[in-house]
């Protein structure tokens, strides 16, 4: 019986249409919602968007890239595109920017992964990679651009911890109180947590 060819792997990436890639990481997302990173297969991914499996392993290297890759996608705004002149106004921005009903599925997307995200260290290698570390070189330059403004001071200890503050706004929220972080929350949270540490 002869054996399965190998999985395709590519060095070269065809250029899709941005239509076509969002039409892909959509469908990544509904299968993750589905049935979980686990249960989720290329073979899934390509069948519901009419696409060969080589495609998707020519542009992505495999599951974990495509399920990083897809969760960006959907921010509703980067960090590195954010740029209000002044470290509230882009505190605000960066944290405000999806509607609630948006919030509340991420947020359910993101509880869904957490275990996956433990156990499955390709899986945290390329969300590292391809969401948390581009998003914090983004927070870094804002805090850069607001030390050069002088709204910041430099020797501030606070700016060392402005990712874990964010991303605790996003997250214990649902641990303490069993509630979504919604728009209301989070302009609190920034007003009465992150304003305060950094001296604006």
């Amino acid at each position: 019986m002869p054996k399965d060819p190998p999985e395709p792997t590519l060095p070269r990436r065809t250029r899709l249409t941005p239509e076509r890639e969002g039409e892909l990481y959509g469908a990544v997302l509904e299968i993750l919602r589905e049935v979980g990173y686990d249960a989720l297969t290329m073979d899934a991914v390509a069948a519901r968007t009419h696409s060969s499996k080589a495609t998707l392993y020519r542009q992505w290297k495999g599951k974990p890239e495509l399920v990083a890759s897809a969760l960006r996608h959907q921010k509703p705004v980067k960090i590195s595109s954010i740029d209000t002149g002044t470290v509230r106004g882009d505190l605000q921005a960066m944290l405000c920017a999806a509607d609630d009903a948006q919030m509340e599925k991420d947020a359910a997307l993101m509880r869904g992964l957490g275990h996956a995200i433990h156990t499955n260290p390709d899986l945290r290698r390329a969300l590292r990679e391809l969401l948390i570390e581009p998003e914090l070189q983004g927070l870094d330059a804002v805090m850069r651009r607001g030390v050069e403004r002088g709204e910041l001071d430099a020797d501030n200890p606070a700016l060392d911890y402005v990712g874990h503050m964010m991303v605790g706004a996003f997250v214990t929220r649902h641990l303490i109180e069993d509630r979504t972080a919604d728009s209301a929350y989070l302009a609190r949270y920034i007003n009465a947590v992150m304003v305060p540490a950094l001296g604006l």
